[in-house]
C-alpha cells in the first residue's frame, strides 16, 4: 500500500449536500478497491483560475489515502466517467 493525494474539484452545478455525497462515493471507491482514507479535507466553493468545461467556480476537496498501485486505474476511470467531477490530480506520496 502506498500513500496517496487526491484532490478533485466538483461541478459549481452541485450543492453543497450533493457535494457531500459525491465525497462519500468517492470515499467509498477508494475502499472498494482495497484502500483506506485517512483524511477528507474540504475546501468549499472557491473560484477557479481558468475555465474548466466553462466552469469558473467549484468545490474543491482533498483525501489523504493508502491504496495498492494496481488500483489506480480503477480509481482514475471513475473520476473520469464521473460528471460531478471535473478535474483531479493523484499524487503519489512516497516518492
Amino acid at each position: 500500500m502506498r500513500n496517496y493525494e487526491l484532490a478533485f474539484i466538483i461541478s459549481p452545478n452541485i450543492d453543497d449536500e450533493g457535494a457531500t455525497n459525491v465525497v462519500e462515493k468517492v470515499s467509498d471507491f477508494v475502499k472498494a478497491i482495497d484502500g483506506e482514507v485517512a483524511s477528507v479535507d474540504v475546501w468549499g466553493r472557491r473560484t477557479l483560475a481558468y475555465p474548466i468545461n466553462n466552469h469558473r467556480e467549484g468545490t474543491y476537496v482533498r483525501l489523504e489515502t493508502k491504496m495498492p498501485p494496481g488500483s489506480l486505474d480503477d480509481l482514475e476511470r471513475n473520476l473520469k466517467l464521473s460528471e460531478d467531477v471535473i478535474r483531479y490530480l493523484l499524487i503519489n506520496m512516497d516518492s
